[in-house]
């Protein structure tokens, strides 16, 4: 087992020194999604990457979740800002219709693997084996952001209402989580789809995300 004096890291003091190490902490996690999914990515092995005992890392995060509920929302909130500079662009060439937003929106989130997978891993994994504080902290964080989302869409599909916005992005965590598993599926899946016969059940995520929330913006702005 190792300890902050073995890996070279010193007892955090001030907030800035806290956030380096929470930081480094997420980065370690950010890796390990990258090479396994959530559900085998323990605490043990999240503090064997970073180079610190499970003791100094839960001095940080309680639990497992709760490293990947910082990550989750810290990768949101960055997603929003990108998503919100796409449209400004979009817009300054001219009108832009509500088909285009939700279609800018489904290619923006594609490029976001991370936010993808954790949303997918959110309602069957993270939030699993949490107490219902952490519960609280998280939605309550998670909620605030998706909040800012809602708004975004409403400042360019400006004939949604403030729930069909708060809707919309619902449906658009729903359909993510729903969609992304597929369109990333095991190696053996994978090759089974190559075969012309399986063409059709291959999916495109941001293809089939923009058109499942052109279907659902187009019956929220129906409903008035």
């Amino acid at each position: 087992m190792t300890d902050d004096r073995s890996t070279g890291f010193q007892r955090a003091r001030s907030a800035e020194q806290r956030e380096i190490r929470k930081q480094a902490i997420l980065d370690a996690a950010t890796q390990l999604l990258g090479e396994m999914p959530v559900s085998e990515i323990s605490l043990r092995e999240l503090s064997r990457r970073v180079g610190l005992s499970k003791t100094n890392v839960v001095r940080y995060f309680e639990t497992r979740e709760a490293v990947f509920f910082e990550l989750l929302n810290r990768s949101l909130a960055r997603w929003i800002e990108e998503l919100s500079a796409d449209l400004a662009a979009a817009d300054a060439a001219g009108p832009v219709s509500a088909e285009a937003v939700v279609k800018e929106l489904a290619r923006s989130l594609a490029r976001r693997s991370l936010l993808c997978d954790l949303l997918s891993a959110l309602g069957s994994e993270l939030e699993r084996n949490i107490s219902a504080e952490s519960a609280r902290e998280f939605k309550l964080a998670h909620g605030r952001l998706l909040g800012a989302l809602a708004d975004l869409l409403r400042c360019h599909i400006t004939a949604l209402t403030s729930s069909a916005a708060r809707e919309l992005v619902s449906l658009t965590v729903v359909c993510t989580a729903g969609l992304w598993p597929f369109a990333h599926p095991s190696a053996a899946v994978a090759e089974a789809q190559r075969q012309p016969e399986l063409a059709d059940t291959r999916v495109d995520f941001a293809d089939r995300l923009g058109r499942s929330l052109h279907i659902a913006v187009t019956g929220l702005l129906s409903l008035g």
